[in-house]
């Protein structure tokens, strides 16, 4: 409660301004907490990171202080100190699309703080360009942005901060919470164990299209807190193309990113091998439970991602993303083919103006070289039964947000998921129902 006291007056401290003027400072502040309960399933067998086949209940908790100081004309600097506590059903295994996006593989029910981002951003602007207000937001300093400009970023942040956005599914703080539909679900973004790494991004802004570029730094282990200071053999690249239309005044936006990341992700057909040799060295790597000094992970892949409103207060949305699937997993998630098509109603459409309903399905998939290695025993730090029965790994999430006031939004949300981890002999369907909470001022 002091807390929260405490960060009302420095908020309200730093951004209360004349009408008019800009401001040097930008605070705000957001926790959300979030319920979930997975149902009972029957299974023929299990293996250690296999989904749990009895009933069990997770929560997660997290709070993040957005503060932003300007430096000089242009140039602004982020801060966001971060604590997150709790964890997900099943300790986030067993599941390629975990349902809680929101709580990574870091299962410490303890709360921990930490630096979730400290970036600087300096923006040039383009010619003898117009200009436009920015208001105040998450991150967000209000000023005067030119139309046209260069943006340059360098210090921490989380990758998909600006990439792969999409205007109906992108924050699992007010949106969908599955991990394969918040996100490209086989752009295998990298960042530690949190979520976060540290490198530069820049783009070029237009009016009707941006082009994006980042190189990041990888972690040394598989779903590792831990960053590889090697990035002359250890680094991932994206790069993004956005493109916005109007399909009779009806905005849109289509968005390509393609990304290439070097680390120590063994590959998986010499994992494979390696097993039926009785050699478990790549095995344990794969499960970020060992480190070597193999550089020999490879990754490339890509995305399509668009948002398209098509009447009033109602707005659809796709992404398909696929990854070569060579070699392994070693930040996100274990999926190398990923589609995704829904939709979002705004709650104007009964008179609840704030509020949004929200649905989409799922389909994540995995490369031949993955198959085998999990048909093999193999496992990585996500899923792995011991056998695999393949086939493909299937989500329908609904999620309906209601604002309560100016500050409080609270969600329901259901999830349906089959052939949990992509196998047939563990294919369920499982049920996971949840509560979000979401303050933010």
């Amino acid at each position: 409660m002091m807390l929260h006291t405490a960060i009302i007056i420095f908020s309200q401290d730093l951004q209360t301004v004349n009408k008019g003027e800009i401001s040097n400072w930008t605070t705000h502040f957001q926790t959300t907490v979030i319920y979930q309960h997975q149902s009972a399933f029957r299974a023929k067998y299990s293996g250690q990171n296999s989904l749990d086949t009895t009933a069990n209940e997770a929560y997660s908790q997290t709070a993040t202080l957005f503060i932003g100081r300007r430096l000089w004309k242009n140039a602004v600097f982020y801060f966001n100190p971060e604590i997150t506590g709790g964890d997900g059903i099943s300790h986030v295994t067993g599941l390629a699309g975990a349902p809680n996006g929101e709580i990574y593989r870091v299962g410490n029910p303890k709360p921990t703080a930490f630096v979730a981002r400290g970036y600087l951003q300096q923006i040039i602007p383009i010619g003898n360009t117009a200009y436009h207000e920015v208001e105040d937001g998450e991150n967000q300093l209000s000023r005067m942005q030119p139309h046209s400009y260069i943006s340059l970023i360098m210090g921490k942040f989380c990758v998909s901060d600006f990439f792969d956005d999409n205007l109906y599914s992108h924050d699992a703080r007010s949106q969908f919470l599955n991990w394969a539909i918040m996100a490209s679900g086989a752009w295998d973004f990298m960042a530690d164990t949190r979520g976060y790494t540290t490198g530069i991004a820049a783009a070029i802004h237009r009016p009707n299209w941006t082009l994006g570029f980042a190189s990041v730094r990888v972690p040394r282990l598989a779903n590792g807190l831990e960053m590889d200071w090697n990035i002359a053999k250890a680094n991932s690249e994206t790069l993004e193309y956005e493109q916005k239309w109007s399909i009779h005044h009806r905005p849109g936006t289509i968005r390509a990113t393609g990304y290439i990341t070097f680390s120590k992700a063994p590959v998986y057909t010499k994992a494979t091998q390696d097993l039926l040799k009785g050699d478990s060295t790549r095995y344990f790597v794969l499960m970020g439970e060992k480190e070597w000094n193999t550089y020999e992970g490879v990754k490339y892949g890509f995305g399509i991602n668009l948002d398209q409103e098509i009447a009033n207060g109602i707005g659809v949305f796709s992404r398909i993303s696929w990854s070569d699937g060579h070699s392994g997993t070693w930040a996100f998630t274990e999926i190398d083919r990923n589609l995704q098509i829904g939709y979002s109603l705004d709650g104007k459409l009964w008179n609840r103006p704030a509020d949004v309903f929200g649905m989409c399905a799922a389909v994540n998939g995995l490369s031949s070289e993955h198959r085998a290695y999990l048909k093999a025993g193999g496992m990585g730090f996500i899923i792995g039964d011991g056998n695999l029965n393949y086939g493909t790994e299937k989500i329908l999430e609904a999620y309906y947000r209601a604002k309560l006031n100016n500050f409080l939004f609270v969600s329901v949300d259901y999830q349906f998921i089959t052939n949990p981890g992509y196998n047939k002999d563990r294919k369920g369907p499982i049920y996971v129902p949840g509560v979000r909470v979401h303050v933010e001022f």
